[in-house]
């Protein structure tokens, strides 16, 4: 029947919202105010749309969703970025160094 096949509107993957202007407002303003930027593409799953992660060059770093791999790709190239598949070449380790370091500050 013909409901099954209805998707409501701005949804995405299991009830998770899309991309929207305000996800690539988030990611711009991150490349453009820290060093060292790189992009890697999150596969869609069950729970979440496709993503990309940006990681600066100390380990920070920030995910959102973007509307393909293919988007995520025009982004980077946009911005001048590197840009990798994370089921490829997988997270750079100064990201979890980042993470360790944040987690004693807070913990």
């Amino acid at each position: 029947m013909a409901w099954f096949r209805r998707r409501k509107q701005g949804v995405g993957a299991a009830g998770d919202r899309i991309a929207n202007r305000g996800d690539f407002e988030h990611l711009e303003e991150f490349v453009r105010s820290r060093r060292g930027v790189e992009a890697f593409i999150e596969p869609r799953t069950t729970v979440t749309e496709t993503t990309v992660m940006l990681i600066a060059y100390d380990g920070e770093w920030t995910r959102r969703r973007v509307d393909s791999p293919e988007g995520a790709r025009r982004f980077a190239h946009k911005m001048a970025i590197p840009i990798y598949d994370v089921r490829l070449v997988g997270y750079p380790q100064r990201m979890r160094d980042f993470n360790e370091r944040r987690k004693r500050r807070t913990g």
